[in-house]
């Protein structure tokens, strides 16, 4: 959050929103909208434009991810911390989370082949994925070399699972795009909602990670989350056969 090409693409108006923000920390991340936007001296609208090009879909995005951010500011030292990952599993049991994740099932369940597609960290999850439903009975492959041939006509009955912390990655959004144009429905499970992949998405569940970097700026944002994704969706898919 707030990188360097984020800031840069803000106007005076946006900007006045961020410095705001930034001077408001601990306030900021309980304001309503409309509250931010007369304390900074602009529109809703203009805290709106501030919040997508912080990568955010909408405010409420923002706050969410404000909130994580503050917290890795404040306990830079904590090596794991676990309340990141049980405030998920606390979202992932909400209902409207989890009609997220019966309509994925729904669009795996109507495909013959399922294809995993990302490229390093994501690209070894998506091998899991493509293993593990294999193991439930399902046609699947996973694709992590960018350079692989995928722009062929495939048809709608491929669905394509595509993994990536960011949804920025050029190499996934290629491959994702090429397969789209070939037919094939796209499932995104993306950091957040409001990125590229996310949005060029049939359908797109998200999990809020704090992001992590190391000092060479190898991305270690957690990832149980996905893991978590990718097996709830393989043990839907071996209910549901087991029902045919």
């Amino acid at each position: 959050m707030f990188t360097y090409e984020e800031i840069m693409s803000l106007n005076e108006l946006e900007m006045n929103v961020y410095q705001y923000i930034l001077k408001n920390k601990e306030k900021a991340v309980y304001m309503k909208i409309r509250e931010l936007a007369e304390e900074a001296h602009v529109s809703t609208t203009t805290v709106l434009r501030f919040c997508r090009k912080m990568g955010c879909g909408g405010y409420s995005e923002f706050k969410v991810q404000f909130k994580l951010y503050l917290k890795q500011q404040i306990e830079p030292g904590t090596d794991m911390d676990i309340s990141n990952l049980e405030d998920y599993l606390r979202r992932f049991q909400t209902k409207e989370y989890m009609e997220t994740i019966d309509r994925a099932a729904d669009m795996l369940r109507c495909s013959d082949n399922i294809i995993f597609i990302g490229v390093g960290t994501s690209g070894m999850l998506a091998k899991y994925g493509s293993r593990y439903f294999s193991n439930v009975g399902w046609l699947s492959l996973c694709i992590d070399d960018p350079f692989t041939p995928v722009f062929g006509e495939h048809g709608g009955e491929t669905a394509v699972v595509a993994l990536s912390v960011s949804g920025e990655t050029e190499q996934v959004l290629n491959m994702a795009n090429g397969l789209k144009v070939g037919g094939c429905r796209l499932i995104s499970i993306t950091n957040t909602p409001g990125c590229t992949l996310a949005k060029m998405s049939d359908c797109n569940i998200s999990y809020y990670m704090p992001v992590r970097k190391t000092a060479r700026y190898f991305n270690i944002t957690l990832q149980a989350p996905v893991v978590t994704i990718l097996e709830i969706l393989g043990s839907k898919l071996y209910r549901m056969s087991e029902h045919k």
